[in-house]
């Protein structure tokens, strides 16, 4: 019988342990899927960062380290520039990259250090109970603003894709959704081209994915898909915000 679909060999067959409606799970199918089609997971090595996705190193089906809060950029730099014939990436929440980690992502960024960074940008700590997050939005609420993120106390959330195209190093950078078939499409093939360049030796390439939280939010998984499209994408837009590869770039 001719097999039409099957799990990736990208991934383990442990169980996820991600809440109902989240959408890492998704992320890390793309990512295994694109790792396995390019023929990389033998050669793949992924650091895992803290947050919901900290138990990662369990799911992808390739060599990975953990790393302290927000150091992800720091080991892969590390394990890149001993082992640079290896397709290095991190898998990094909004909290563990655009706050603690911002540092060590940007000057990472900045030396072009030739890595692949998976960021996830659910506009707040999962893990850790739902707190504000560099991302949240202007009025959203979370268990540290209650009433509704303030701008004049807070500041207005953090664009990642935004500040880091402006960096010599970055060779690709694109900010995609998972909220239906047509955007899962376009995400696989911006994480399939981030590592395309890294083995081309292009230099640091960064796909930010906005992802839901249905839990933290407050939602179902059906009305955190349409809270995603409504109100995450009008602050952060999807799109290519910078490509080394382009002639028109």
């Amino acid at each position: 019988m001719e097999v039409k679909y099957q799990k990736t060999k990208g991934l383990t067959d442990k169980k996820l342990s991600y809440c109902p409606g989240c959408t890492h799970g998704i992320v890390h199918k793309l990512v295994g899927e694109t790792l396995e089609e390019l023929g990389m997971i033998g050669d793949a090595i992924g650091v895992a960062s803290v947050g919901c996705s900290v138990f990662s190193y369990e799911f992808f089906n390739c060599d990975m380290q953990q790393a302290p809060h927000g150091r992800a950029c720091a080991e892969a730099t590390g394990i890149k520039r001993v082992r640079p014939d290896n397709i290095v990436f991190t898998y990094q929440g909004d909290g563990d990259l655009a706050s603690i980690g911002i540092a060590e992502t940007i000057h990472a960024a900045n030396r072009g250090e030739n890595i692949t960074v998976i960021f996830i940008n659910n506009a707040i700590y999962g893990m850790t109970g739902g707190q504000m997050a560099p991302t949240t939005l202007i009025g959203q609420r979370t268990t540290t603003s209650q009433d509704g993120r303030n701008q004049v106390l807070t500041g207005s959330p953090i664009k990642i894709s935004e500040i880091f195209s402006q960096i010599d190093g970055v060779a690709y950078l694109e900010r995609v959704s998972v909220t239906n078939p047509k955007q899962l499409i376009k995400a696989k093939k911006a994480i399939k081209k981030a590592f395309t360049y890294q083995k081309e030796k292009r230099g640091f390439t960064l796909i930010e994915v906005l992802s839901t939280c249905p839990v933290n939010w407050g939602m179902t998984p059906v009305d955190a898909l349409k809270w995603v499209e409504s109100n995450m994408v009008p602050v952060f837009p999807l799109g290519v915000f910078k490509d080394a590869g382009e002639k028109n770039v």
